[in-house]
């Protein structure tokens, strides 16, 4: 597929040209359009592909139903996903056996794929099996809650669907509900398959099969994706179809003109705009600011531990001492989040066995030079520091900060403002040295966090770290009943951490989403994008 992305310039005008060449769309009226802008692309239709962008896992999840998802709760007056809260979304009901290892789903009589066949236990068990057999990022994810393999997936009876797991898990049920689980017209997805493609990735790229609220308009890779409502979907709250008959998606790489589309009125909804703007548009009060600290993720800058001189802990340590982490929060979020460094550990231990959690680092140059000598690098050395021209908005005042202090440390840096679906590609591929990310953990817990972001060789290890120690300990904590126990584990895991320093957290931003003053619904997901089927307008 062919990948395709917008000018490093787009005006307000051009972007309004694009919605109004999309014909059908503008015959609606106003307040039955949504349109939402990003600085992030759309490059795939199947959120399992390997290098598949955030706001495709948004669209994902319009057009493809799960067997279940998460529900909804008040956080500080803000609505946020409830983890603790499985509610049924193919699934009208579900059971889970006394010993926890067995869950059976009794699907909806009524629910069906957008080409009007019903949904039935072989499309569940032939998606379920893709998802843990192909290779797609879902095999990864439903790792963490025990479902490796299609034998522990059974068709009961047409809408009877069961999962066996080897040992009780608790984030079984939970996976479920996450991006990667769609459940795929099967029927239709064999007749796109090949010999040497049967769970028909190529054809989903660009193709849905699905039963979900929205169904495929246009799609311009990189550009721009249509949706239009399917109105026989019923699996909203309350039992109705979305609010929305059509949404735009549009990709605007410049954040000035995303902030210019939203308060012009021309965009109803933005998400990445920069923290200066943000604050500009809310001191007008012309626009609806809903700020949620995002209690999920984690900014980092991180280095990969396996390409020199990266693979030198005390490199690693060099650049934690040498970041200008007051000025960077202020340039980067206008401190807008939750800081995290600066803490003060009075024994030299974690005071926390959650995770994330607040490392005692700070600006010291000196400090830094001497790790840089103790590894055997006193003049420094050159390297690339690259980050998302999604996240532009953040990272690029914060990169120059990063730029500007390891100079004085004698390490010269090139700046790479790299095109979303190219920077996830080369972090899957493990290429780069030295970058800047966040990491969101979908089912949040210490273990969790570890497991999936420090351990093994899968794309989420971002720093590819490779700890026996800490890898074991996070094994022995996801089964961890006790309490007291698993916060040994954590406080464990969080030493480990500091002493290797694979990567440095620097903070938890606010995910600040500006819209017109009429959108209500907004909840912050777990995967920190939006769910148009949330939304409505007033």
């Amino acid at each position: 597929m062919r990948v395709m992305y917008c000018r490093p310039m787009f005006s307000a005008v051009a972007v309004l040209a694009l919605w109004l060449a999309a014909g059908p769309v503008w015959a609606q009226t106003r307040a039955e359009t949504l349109r939402y802008v990003t600085g992030a692309s759309v490059n795939t239709l199947d959120p399992n592909v390997p290098g598949t962008t955030r706001e495709a896992f948004a669209v994902s999840l319009g057009t493809y139903d799960r067997l279940v998802s998460f529900g909804r709760k008040q956080l500080n007056g803000r609505w946020v996903f409830d983890l603790d809260k499985i509610t049924g979304e193919l699934a009208e009901s579900y059971d889970v056996s006394p010993d926890a290892m067995k869950i059976t789903f009794h699907l909806r009589k009524d629910a069906k794929f957008q080409d009007g066949a019903p949904v039935t236990a072989e499309d569940v068990k032939w998606s379920l099996d893709r998802a843990v057999t192909a290779p797609v990022l879902g095999k990864a994810q439903l790792l963490t809650g025990s479902m490796t393999s299609a034998d522990q997936f059974k068709v009961i009876d047409p809408l009877t669907f069961e999962v066996t797991l080897p040992k009780a898990d608790k984030l079984a049920l939970p996976n479920l509900a996450t991006v990667y689980p769609i459940i795929i017209n099967s029927k239709v997805a064999k007749a796109n398959a090949t010999a040497e493609d049967p769970w028909a990735i190529a054809w989903l790229k660009e193709h849905t099969a699905g039963s979900g609220a929205y169904i495929i308009e246009s799609f311009k890779p990189g550009e721009q994706v249509v949706m239009k409502r399917n109105d026989a979907w019923n699996r909203g709250s309350p039992e109705k179809s979305a609010f929305f008959k059509r949404v735009i998606v549009q990709s605007v790489p410049e954040p000035a003109t995303r902030a210019n589309l939203v308060e012009r009125g021309d965009a109803d909804l933005v998400i990445d705009l920069q923290a200066s703007d943000v604050q500009s548009l809310e001191g007008k009060g012309t626009l609806k600011v809903v700020s949620t600290p995002q209690y999920n993720a984690v900014t980092f800058i991180s280095m990969n531990n396996q390409i020199p001189p990266f693979d030198n802990a005390n490199v690693r340590r060099a650049i934690a001492y040498a970041l200008p982490y007051d000025d960077m929060f202020k340039a980067a979020l206008f401190g807008r989040g939750t800081p995290l460094f600066g803490a003060m550990w009075a024994d030299g231990k974690p005071t926390t066995s959650a995770y994330p959690f607040q490392q005692p680092v700070k600006l010291d140059l000196d400090k830094a030079k001497e790790y840089l000598k103790a590894a055997g690098l006193p003049d420094g050395f050159s390297t690339t520091f690259s980050f998302n021209v999604g996240q532009a908005s953040t990272a690029e005042p914060m990169s120059a900060l990063v730029k500007e202090s390891l100079a004085k440390i004698g390490i010269k840096v090139d700046i790479q403002k790299l095109p979303d679906a190219q920077m996830s590609t080369q972090i899957n591929e493990k290429k780069l040295p030295f970058f800047t990310e966040g990491i969101v953990a979908w089912l949040p817990s210490t273990d969790y966090f570890y497991r999936n972001f420090y351990t093994g060789e899968q794309r989420w290890n971002y720093s590819s770290i490779k700890n026996t120690e800490l890898t074991a300990i996070a094994q022995e904590a996801r089964f961890e009943p006790d309490k007291a126990k698993y916060d040994e584990y954590g406080k464990k895991l969080n030493a480990i951490h500091f002493a290797e320093m694979p990567q440095i957290p620097l903070w938890q931003p606010n995910q600040d989403a500006v819209m017109a003053t009429s959108i209500d619904g907004y909840t912050y997901q777990f995967h920190r994008q939006v769910d148009y089927r949330d939304l409505n307008r007033k």
